[in-house]
Parts: structure tokens; C-alpha cells; sequence
């Protein structure tokens, strides 16, 4: 007898299973596979090898032994260095016991959030372009997505005005990305000091997505959470995975007011135990001692920034702006006559480069570049998307 279940089932019927990055990447590796030249520019993933220093310290962890569960919220010496770097360096009062869980990266982080805060139905405003892995999160806690569109003329500034008309009383919190994943655009201090006004206003909980703090090239990196009345009402998520190139490590984070803390770590605990012994380990080294290769991996990924901007310049049709930080570009293409999903379909069979189209991050138009491979690289799949671009319009 067949089973009455149908799927999707209702928290999941809204979210999309084709034409996003991993399909896209799934066509340019059989294309590989038939032999032909692909230039990889989908997958956000930094190039460079994890910090040495981090790996001889997970290595070490493993042969002393420290290869069982951790603290269900973490390794106290991991804690204790995450909270240290918000009071140095974000101007966070973070205490290692009261506010810190440490998750299975970001996206754990992001899911335990959603599922502690949220109650069915209720609305996030979420800025476009936005990373697509958030409509999935909010789709799989049964909250609503409300997309507040932001312009690339203004650099994507998320303008309060806007945030009051998507306002609605089952709205629960606002999700910030800045850096952003696509567009690069940075939140100035005025910008969010308006946002936070309006948060507290209007009595919204804010979720502060930081994941590409270190990756900042212009202006200066602001959390939310240390702006006045904002620490109570602030949930800040971060990662070890784009800061010191350790994304198949899988440690992320969580910085949560007091009072939400033991919740957010009571859905970690029974989402995944805890995060890896031996990987936790080998963050605990790179807080203490990779700065040195953040910095030199954030000077390359400027010089291919401002390369990547200087040839998206060259081409007719599209249209871009400089991005101030993380490691993505994400150029106009609506003149060309073609969706994002037709567009970027096409440049992947017609010149072998693979990118994404903006509508996965909720704004059609768009394609989002990712400069996460060498110079010499990905300046050759410029060359290529320029002779595609000018062999189509001529």
C-alpha cells in the first residue's frame, strides 16, 4: 500500500531544488568532463590552504587524543577566543559563557537562530541580494522571507524608508549580510545606526551575518551589535570558513544576548552534539597566530577585485560597481536582452565560464562573479565573457 506522505511538505514546498549554484556547478563539471575548458567563477570558496599553523594544531589535537565530544556550546578555549576577538576588535561586551555557542559553521549557526527566535509564520526582512541559502533556512524553520530590494546606482544601501513599508506586525526580525554575498556592498556605521534606530522603534530583533568580516577593501566594518541599545536585541554569526580559508573545517559561530543563549544552544545540541573536537582546536591556533595569512590573502583578493572591475568595465552591456569587500562582483546584464538564468546558461556553453544568476539571491538582472581562483585565472574568464558579450551584441 502506498504511503499517504506527499512532498515537499509545507515548510519546504517553497524552496527551489534546480537551477541554483550547485546545479550550475554540477553542468560545468560534466562539461570538464567532455573535455572542455571551463573557467570556475560560481563557488565562493577561498583558493588559498588553510593557515599552517591551524592544521599542525588540529593534527596535534588528534594525536593527543582530543577526539571526543567538546562541550555541547563548545570548547572553552575556543569560546573564550571568539569572545576576546568581539571586545578587541568589534567593541562587543561578549563573555565566553553567557554568549558564545560554537556551531558547525555558519549555516548551523544561521538554522539554530531561526529555529530558537522564530515562531511559524513569522516575517524576516531580508535585503536583496541576499545569499540564497536563506530562503531554504527561513523556508525549513516556517517563517516568511520578506525581500526589501536594494539598488546597485547606490551602492546597495539598505534604505530605512524601505525597511518601514516591508514592516508588517508579524515582522520578527530583520537579517543583515555585510559584507554581502553577492554584491560586496558594506554597511557604513550612519547606515546601520539608522537601521538600529528603526529596530529598536519598531521592537525587531536583528540577525548580523558577518561571515566576510576580514574580506573589507573600502569604508570600515561595523557590527550592529555594539550600537546602543542593540547588544539585547542582536544575534551575530560568523565562521573560521571564508577568514582563514577553512570552509571544509565546519566551525562557525554564534554570539547571542544572555537570556536566548542556552536555547540557541540547546537546538545546536540537538541538531549536531557539537562541533568538531580537533577542528575547534585548530581555530583556537588561528585566532592566536594566522593573522599574518589573513592579511596577505586579503591584499590578493584586492588586486584581483580591482581587476576584475577594471575588465567588467571594458564590456558593453554590462554594468558594474566596485565592490568594498567579500570577494564577489555582481555586474547589471538586463541591457543584453536575457534573465539571469538564460544568460548565465548561455555563457556557460557558448565561452565556458560558470557563474551565477542573480536570481538565486532574489535580484533578476544580475550575475554574480567570484574571484576565488588565481589572478591569471580568472582574468582569462574576463577575456572570455568580454569576446562572448561583444560576439552577441555584434
Amino acid at each position: 500500500m502506498a504511503t499517504k506522505v506527499t512532498f515537499p511538505n509545507s515548510r519546504m514546498a517553497s524552496i527551489k531544488m534546480a537551477g541554483g549554484i550547485r546545479e550550475i556547478l554540477a553542468r560545468a563539471d560534466e562539461m570538464e568532463r567532455e573535455g572542455r575548458s571551463v573557467v570556475h567563477m560560481e563557488i565562493g570558496r577561498p583558493d588559498f590552504d588553510s593557515p599552517e599553523c591551524a592544521k599542525e594544531a588540529a593534527i596535534a589535537a588528534i594525536r593527543a587524543g582530543n577526539v571526543h565530544y567538546t562541550d555541547m556550546a563548545g570548547a572553552y578555549d575556543l569560546r573564550c577566543a571568539v569572545a576576546e576577538k568581539y571586545r578587541r576588535d568589534n567593541g562587543m561586551d561578549v563573555d565566553a559563557d553567557r554568549n558564545v555557542v560554537i556551531t558547525n559553521g555558519a549555516m548551523e549557526a544561521l538554522t539554530a537562530t531561526f529555529l530558537t527566535l522564530l515562531e511559524p509564520g513569522d516575517e524576516v526582512i531580508v535585503p536583496a541580494p541576499y545569499f540564497s541559502a536563506y530562503a531554504d533556512e527561513l523556508a525549513i524553520s516556517s517563517a516568511v522571507l520578506v525581500p526589501v530590494a536594494t539598488r546597485m546606482e547606490d551602492g546597495f544601501k539598505l534604505h530605512v524608508e524601505d525597511l518601514k513599508k516591508a514592516r508588517t506586525p508579524k515582522t520578527k526580525a530583520l537579517l543583515l549580510n555585510s559584507p554581502n554575498n553577492p554584491s560586496g556592498a558594506v554597511l557604513t556605521r550612519e547606515n546601520l545606526e539608522e537601521i538600529a534606530a528603526f529596530a529598536i522603534e519598531n521592537d525587531i530583533w536583528v540577525i548580523s551575518d558577518e561571515c566576510y568580516e576580514k574580506f573589507l577593501y573600502d569604508g570600515e566594518h561595523v557590527s550592529i551589535a555594539s550600537l546602543p541599545g542593540m547588544a539585547e536585541r542582536t544575534v551575530t554569526v560568523s565562521a573560521a570558513s571564508k577568514t582563514w580559508s577553512m570552509t571544509g573545517w565546519r566551525i562557525g559561530w554564534v554570539v547571542a544576548p544572555e537570556a536566548m543563549r542556552p536555547y540557541v544552544n540547546k537546538c545546536h545540541q540537538n541538531l549536531t552534539t557539537c562541533a568538531n573536537s580537533f577542528a575547534q582546536a585548530g581555530v583556537v591556533e588561528a585566532f592566536a597566530n594566522a593573522g599574518p595569512d589573513v592579511e596577505a590573502m586579503v591584499k590578493e583578493y584586492r588586486r584581483r577585485r580591482d581587476m576584475v572591475v577594471s575588465w567588467l568595465n571594458k564590456i558593453e552591456g554590462f554594468e558594474a560597481i566596485t565592490p568594498a569587500g567579500a570577494f564577489y562582483a555582481f555586474p547589471r546584464i538586463s541591457s543584453l536582452g536575457m534573465d539571469g538564468f538564460k544568460f548565465c546558461s548561455w555563457l556557460l556553453e557558448e565561452a565556458g565560464v560558470s557563474t551565477v544568476p542573480g536570481e538565486v539571491f532574489g535580484m533578476p538582472g544580475h550575475i554574480r562573479l567570484a574571484y576565488c581562483r588565481e589572478y591569471d585565472y580568472i582574468e582569462d574568464g574576463l577575456k572570455r565573457i568580454k569576446a562572448a558579450v561583444e560576439g552577441l551584441r555584434g
